[in-house]
């Protein structure tokens, strides 16, 4: 298949996918988009950023009976923000069928809104198991119609202990339903739920290839135990990352790297399963908008993240398994970027090490850390601010509004803006460091839409 010009695919969508930007599949989707056109169960094996959500969401859009205002699928994602970015890119691929409405249920926000939506109906919804289970529980949403039901990233789903409202959310869809599961590992717990729940699915394992390989550098330090702050202060003033994802094991260990950063001079924040919802949203907005550069996450941020450019990650002890390893790293060195994952081990965890090794079936190169525990320190500042701004999508606020602001009467450069974030009632605006003071005066003071909102940098 040498373009999206195949059986099956409307001159709608292939027209769709040209302004999109698609012009060659990526071997994941050249190898499952057919079996998904053709009604397949498909397993689906390939590494966060292959290009799945279109391997799936294509055959989905096509599939659809936009007549037939009823959920006609199902995407069930392990995170909120894998969700949402899943239904941002099925709302891109619908543009080429007029009136597809694609509806997000997850947690950490009121179920009131969501019921309000659902009595409106929804073509498609892409939602995690928590929050569509609860749905199910208060019959404020039928799945009676599903023909087409998606696990995205099922292993981590099941890491994450979903097995039982998986279980439960398929229980309510139909038996005659296409089932397909994409993840980028296989473990027996999945095959055993593909067993279960799929039709003599067709298997797809999309192998990463010698470039995509090279693309990650990959570097193993041991270090004395206690001096793993040091080594990384070390790491990160001699490698001077716009961004990096340093991943810790505890929830307790997050707090820790971050305030000992933040302590040297180091922009950073944690992110893990203690901080509620708004304080999450705070975090991920900062560190994608790049002003924050260092993210100290739990395994939880390991997948799902819409993080573009990555050039480095770093374990600051080695992972669970080497499964959580290649989740970890592949972070990095995506869209054919160069990328450095860098493993901190104490003797203590030197099995962890012996593990990754065995599963590889090759030895690792390791060295001491002591070079990075005497590099001086060099703390390096996001090159961007961001503003919050008291008004969102009930305002009417709309991403051209801000930059309108900022543009005109700010006087600032577009390429002096960075994202722009519309929640219901607030929006983020990213600035370059150097005019965040003109920004932040030309919204404090100006309006927006006519009128003039509350403003505080974040």
């Amino acid at each position: 298949m040498s373009s999206f010009s195949l059986p099956g695919l409307s001159k709608a969508m292939t027209d769709n996918l040209a302004t999109l930007g698609f012009t060659e599949p990526t071997p994941i989707q050249r190898e499952a988009l057919p079996l998904v056109l053709s009604g397949k169960d498909v397993i689906g094996m390939a590494k966060t950023g292959s290009g799945k959500t279109a391997a799936f969401g294509i055959g989905m859009i096509e599939k659809l009976n936009v007549r037939r205002f009823v959920v006609q699928s199902l995407v069930l994602c392990p995170t909120r923000e894998l969700a949402d970015q899943v239904a941002r890119a099925i709302r891109e691929l619908a543009r080429a069928h007029p009136n597809v409405k694609v509806l997000t249920l997850c947690g950490g926000v009121p179920l009131g809104p969501q019921i309000g939506s659902l009595e409106h109906g929804a073509h498609i919804i892409v939602g995690t198991p928590g929050r569509i289970q609860d749905h199910l529980d208060k019959q404020t949403l039928s799945l009676r119609g599903v023909n087409m039901l998606v696990l995205d990233e099922a292993d981590r789903m099941l890491d994450m202990g979903f097995r039982d409202a998986i279980e439960a959310i398929i229980s309510h869809c139909p038996k005659d339903r296409q089932t397909l599961m994409f993840s980028a590992t296989w473990p027996d717990s999945i095959r055993e739920l593909s067993g279960r729940f799929q039709s003599n699915p067709a298997e797809v394992t999309v192998a990463e290839s010698a470039q995509e390989t090279a693309a990650i550098e990959e570097q193993f330090y041991e270090v004395p135990r206690g001096a793993e702050l040091d080594a990384l202060v070390g790491l990160l003033s001699r490698e001077q990352p716009a961004s990096c994802i340093v991943f810790c094991g505890t929830r307790k260990d997050c707090d820790e790297v971050a305030s000992g950063l933040g302590q040297r001079g180091f922009s950073a924040l944690p992110l893990h399963g203690d901080l509620d919802q708004k304080d999450r949203d705070q975090v991920l907005i900062r560190f994608s908008n790049r002003s924050c550069s260092l993210l100290v996450a739990t395994d939880v941020a390991a997948r799902g993240l819409d993080i573009e450019d990555l050039p480095l990650v770093v374990n600051l002890e080695p992972a669970r398994t080497p499964e959580t390893h290649t989740h970890r790293i592949g972070r990095t060195g995506r869209a054919g970027a160069r990328g450095l994952a860098v493993t901190f081990f104490t003797p203590a965890k030197a099995h962890k090490i012996v593990q990754l090794e065995q599963a590889r079936g090759e030895p690792l190169k390791t060295q001491s850390a002591q070079a990075l525990i005497d590099q001086p320190e060099q703390p390096f500042y996001p090159p961007m601010v961001t503003i919050c701004i008291a008004g969102g999508r009930k305002d009417k606020v709309r991403p051209g509004d801000i930059l309108g602001a900022l543009t005109g009467e700010g006087g600032l450069a577009g390429d002096q803006i960075g994202r722009i974030n519309i929640q219901e009632f607030q929006s983020f605006v990213a600035v370059d460091s150097a005019v965040s003071k003109q920004a932040f005066q030309c919204l404090e003071h100006g309006k927006i839409k006519g009128r003039r909102f509350r403003v505080r940098r974040v």
